[in-house]
């Protein structure tokens, strides 16, 4: 006990018995999950699918998650759980590029902000949805205009069903009910960006109600989270299901269902279409959010994150083409029910859940039941995301700061930043807000993390050392990564990341709502969000090379990329090999010499330096046996 190593353990331990940890490995799947699958594997996948050759799509889809998407999601949980930090704190590795963690908490704020107001509003369907009819059923309301024609208005028969065809082709003025309710009433949608209007009290209250609940879930970090998603990442699924099993039994589902699948082989030769499947497997699965490493992070050292990469991210994309199947049964009902192609009636992003779906609901018996059970499923899905986000700017505040009054006060943080959350949102609940949302949907998150993703590939595998980070992998795991890893890390994955990167540079439109053109203004501040979080690299990597020591410039430059004293696993009895201690010069000098076999260094050292006592040497090693 006298040479200080028992109690010094012992110390360590508590610090991060006060970090915390999940409950169990079922808790960490099950987040990460919740993380990964969000709004866009429900409705911006089943709208590229169909978009770009149906079944074929599934092809560069696969081969992108294979080769992009399961390498870098093994990639951010190993980098978190080896160091158990969050996304600030895990650049130890290489203290140049920690601009690389502000960059993500940067993107994560974005996120944070306009998510919750899309749960805020499906929250609203949700609650709206509580009555014996729909309020979208009919244009009978006082926000309705002459050119509403709702689906339900008398009683349709098929002539007349075949006269609103006719009248759809020759006047495209026709608006569904559906429409009326979400721009005229939920939004009261002003003509321009600029003009914001009043702010919609029902949305206001509907985002006070998704950032309580988003608190109340994290209070206690994730020891609080950990229990919620059990009913949070497993519930949408039952929902799924219920939905399919309705779905596929209407008349016309399976019409809609061809159209979702049907594979256009030559579409596959088409350069676009690689691009969507490489940009949606690499936005779907969340990395570069800075999300995968904070909850990996709170793993016990020693948990099989490979496993668990491949498990959820084969999850994420089953539930993105199951999803697809659930949306367009229902949108082949609608539209064999309308008389129009399905191409008429399909939509993605908010069109998708909160006007074509809504719509499509209406035509069923007892509608509230599967509207109310709709939006509850995007409410989940929603907030399983947003726990995360919150989780990752919370968790690397806490770790930044690292002493023990924030440790304690970490509750006090989660408050903080969640009121912040919700004053930052309240513009986007204003008449003008799904411009904005939709501005920072496009820019925010866009090729910026595509940015971040890059530098953090060559910074782990380029700066520190690709031969390093697969000793950390196999001192953590007990195995190396797969040589298939190995391969992707260091050239596959990057160079698809390039490719994705120059595909949205090459692709790039303006942005348009429906028929509103934005203006140049509005564009130039997405623009300037989208560098907010890129030019974080740059800055802290000039500001630590002028803090480094040296005579040089290249002196500095090698001072500010080296890993830091303090980088490595987070407790003692796991800091072995070139990260074990050392506690005097005889043992330092045999560490050095065989590095990768450290208990042989050490009985030697013990042998040699009496002074340190068998007793430390002795139980150090049965620590670890």
């Amino acid at each position: 006990l006298q040479n200080g190593a028992v109690p010094g353990e012992q110390g360590k331990q508590e610090k991060s018995v006060k970090r915390g940890n999940w409950g169990n490995q079922i808790e960490f799947v099950l987040t990460s999950v919740g993380y990964a699958v969000g709004l866009g594997n429900v409705w911006r996948f089943p709208y590229l699918c169909y978009r770009n050759g149906g079944g074929a799509f599934m092809f560069p889809y696969f081969i992108m998650l294979v080769f992009c998407g399961i390498p870098l999601f093994f990639m951010e949980l190993s980098f978190g759980q080896f160091a158990s930090q969050g996304c600030l704190g895990v650049w130890r590795v290489s203290p140049m590029f920690k601009g690389v963690g502000y960059g993500m908490m940067v993107v994560s704020t974005y996120i944070g902000i306009y998510y919750n107001v899309v749960i805020c509003i499906a929250f609203y369907y949700f609650f709206v949805s509580m009555t014996r009819v729909l309020p979208w059923t009919y244009c009978s309301n006082p926000w309705n205009t002459p050119d509403c024609v709702g689906v339900l208005d008398g009683n349709l028969s098929s002539r007349a069903a075949l006269n609103l065809t006719q009248l759809l082709n020759t006047t495209q003025k026709r608006t569904s009910p559906s429409e009326e309710y979400w721009r005229r009433y939920v939004l009261n949608l002003s003509d321009d960006i600029g003009n914001l209007g009043e702010v919609r009290l029902p949305l206001l209250g509907c985002l006070g109600v998704s950032w309580v609940v988003v608190f109340l879930c994290l209070i206690k970090g994730v020891k609080s989270s950990g229990k919620v998603v059990y009913f949070t990442a497993t519930f949408p699924y039952v929902v799924l299901t219920i939905l399919f099993v309705r779905g596929i039994t209407l008349e016309g589902a399976l019409t809609g269902i061809m159209y979702y699948l049907t594979p256009q082989w030559d579409k596959i030769l088409n350069a676009k279409v690689w691009g969507d499947a490489a940009s949606q497997i690499f936005y779907s699965l969340g990395c570069a959010w800075g999300g995968l490493i904070t909850m990996a992070s709170y793993n016990k050292f020693n948990n099989n994150c490979y496993r668990d990469s491949i498990i959820i991210s084969i999850t994420n994309c089953a539930t993105s083409v199951y999803a697809g199947f659930v949306i367009f049964s229902i949108l082949g009902f609608m539209a064999n029910h309308l008389g129009v192609d399905v191409s008429k009636v399909a939509d993605h992003g908010p069109g998708l859940a909160f006007v074509a779906y809504p719509e499509a609901l209406t035509l069923l018996p007892i509608s509230p039941l599967w509207s109310i059970l709709f939006f509850f499923m995007l409410i989940l899905l929603g907030l399983g995301t947003q726990f995360c986000l919150l989780e990752t700017l919370v968790t690397a505040i806490v770790d930044e700061v690292g002493n023990e009054w924030i440790i304690r006060k970490k509750t006090f943080v989660t408050l903080g930043v969640a009121v912040a959350g919700f004053l930052l949102g309240v513009p986007l609940t204003t008449q003008a807000g799904i411009y904005w949302l939709l501005l920072m949907d496009n820019y925010a998150a866009s090729f910026s993390l595509v940015v971040i993703s890059c530098i953090m590939c060559v910074a782990i595998m380029y700066i520190y050392g690709h031969r390093n980070y697969f000793k950390d992998i196999e001192m953590m795991l007990g195995f190396p990564p797969p040589l298939f890893f190995q391969i992707c890390w260091r050239f596959i994955s990057p160079a698809i990341i390039f490719f994705i990167l120059v595909f949205t540079v090459i692709q790039y439109r303006p942005i348009s709502y429906n028929e509103y053109v934005y203006p140049t203004w509005a564009i130039s501040i997405g623009f300037l969000m989208a560098l907010s979080s890129v030019i974080c690299i740059p800055i802290y990597a000039i500001y630590k090379v002028c803090r480094s020591e040296g005579d040089t410039l290249l002196e500095r430059l090698k001072n500010a990329t080296k890993a830091s004293k303090d980088w490595g696993p987070a407790l003692p009895e796991h800091r072995s090999g070139r990260y074990a201690p050392a506690f005097s010069p005889s043992t330092e000098s045999h560490l050095e010499v065989q590095p990768l076999q450290p208990e042989k260094g050490q009985s030697e050292a013990a042998a040699a330096s009496p002074v340190q006592g068998s007793n430390g040497s002795a139980h150090s090693q049965d620590s670890r046996l």
